[in-house]
């Protein structure tokens, strides 16, 4: 299962909502949201981040894991066997049928509760 375009269009909204679940000094989640809402420099132009994680950016790795932590907690609630690396993962099943039957029931919260999206 790979997530489409994750870093890019990640909802910053829902990152700090499970970001202020995790961390509970209200000061870190502050200045984690200013660092996400700060802009980047991309071809040499200044471009405004309203969306998504800076690819590369010191923290971008750190607030994915956090987000995807909720991914992962649900997968185990689940029982679902699974692999993540980054913003990729692997679900593991006995047959085609079942692997199809996890992934539209896993959809619905990946893109709902989470707010991203899987590339079919």
């Amino acid at each position: 299962m790979y997530l489409e375009k994750f870093f890019d269009v990640v909802n910053q909204s829902k990152m700090i909502e499970i970001i202020s679940k995790t961390v509970k000094d209200e000061r870190v989640v502050s200045l984690i949201n200013k660092y996400l809402k700060a802009g980047v420099i991309a071809n040499k132009k200044f471009k405004k981040t309203s969306i998504g994680l800076a690819q590369g950016g010191n923290i971008s790795p750190l607030c994915s894991n956090i987000m995807l932590n909720e991914l992962d907690k649900e997968l185990e609630r689940r029982g679902i066997k699974f692999v993540r690396y980054a913003d990729d993962t692997i679900l593991f099943a006995k047959c085609k049928r079942s692997a199809e039957r996890i992934l539209a029931n896993i959809l619905p919260y990946i893109e709902n509760k989470l707010k991203l999206r899987v590339n079919p």
